[in-house]
């Protein structure tokens, strides 16, 4: 099983412990890269494919842990654009 294989199964079990990292490098697997948005943009991260998807996300903090809300929101669009 490949490194992403494991992220991806990982990420289906919507675990608890799911981190920032782990979000933005299983993002990366499905083209998404982070778009910088100013100096004022605070800890509203978004991330957009070639395609033009945009995911909007606030980023953790202090702790990098993701809520269970941010998880299941990521899971609804990549499982609307079919790439889950």
């Amino acid at each position: 099983m490949t490194r992403k294989e494991k992220l991806i199964k990982r990420f289906l079990t919507r675990p608890k412990d799911f981190t920032w990292d782990e979000l933005v490098l299983l993002l990366s697997f499905f083209q998404f890269s982070e778009v910088s948005t100013g100096k004022t943009g605070g800890s509203g991260r978004r991330f957009i494919n070639e395609e033009g998807l945009v995911i909007s996300l606030h980023k953790p903090h202090p702790k990098k842990i993701l809520k269970k809300y941010q998880i299941e929101q990521v899971m609804d669009i990549l499982e609307q654009e079919g790439l889950l």
